[in-house]
């Protein structure tokens, strides 16, 4: 049985995102282990001179590292993802690089009908970027809009379509996970690329 982390990307204490991840949490239960982490609390990020990460980084940090995958739910503000999400990915490439070749499954639910398209387009341009290098499952996209309506009371999706979707995305992202243990060969330089990037000066930025 995999282990995955599945990151709250806002800090928003009524969050539809988090919930979302709590129903996947309880819905595969029998099939992988999900551990929800909250990114809400990291201090603002100020490129430290000496490298040295928030021990609340550094945990969600040797959290991501221990699993076989990620699952990140956000929000969409102004076309984006939230300040506080931008911000844990900022200390999580920051001399530390969890997300080197780590598959990531990306999902969001919002209040509009477009269910945050912009916001995971966003944010795999993010987590595309050198100093995180993550592994993103391609054409996954899952779109949870009009997010109001879409859970009953004891906090589950109502429309079995929707439960679905995500059942074939969750099934896709495992074998996805599978396949990605396969590609090693390029780890190892993958490492090495990601470690000249932590020397070089970035002070006059």
């Amino acid at each position: 049985m995999n282990k995955y982390i599945g990151i709250v990307g806002t800090n928003t204490q009524r969050s539809t995102n988090r919930q979302l991840l709590q129903f996947m949490e309880r819905h595969y239960q029998d099939q992988a282990e999900i551990e929800l982490v909250e990114v809400a609390g990291l201090p603002m990020f100020n490129k430290p001179a000496d490298r040295v990460i928030p021990g609340r980084a550094a945990e969600i940090g040797k959290k991501i590292d221990e699993s076989d995958g990620v699952i990140i739910s956000t929000p969409e503000y102004d076309h984006a993802v939230p300040a506080v999400l931008m911000n844990a990915l900022e200390w999580l490439s920051y001399g530390i690089h969890p997300f080197l070749d780590k598959p990531v499954m990306i999902i969001g639910a919002s209040f509009g009908s477009l269910g945050t398209s912009r916001a995971q387009a966003h944010l795999r341009q993010m987590l595309d970027a050198p100093e995180l290098g993550a592994r993103i499952m391609p054409s996954s996209e899952y779109l949870l809009g009009h997010v109001l309506e879409a859970f009953d009371k004891d906090g589950n999706l109502n429309d079995q379509g929707r439960i679905d979707r995500l059942d074939a995305l969750f099934a896709d992202f495992e074998e996805f996970v599978k396949i990605s243990k396969e590609l090693w060969h390029t780890t190892e330089y993958d490492k090495q690329e990601i470690s000249k990037l932590d020397k070089t000066d970035f002070g006059s930025n």
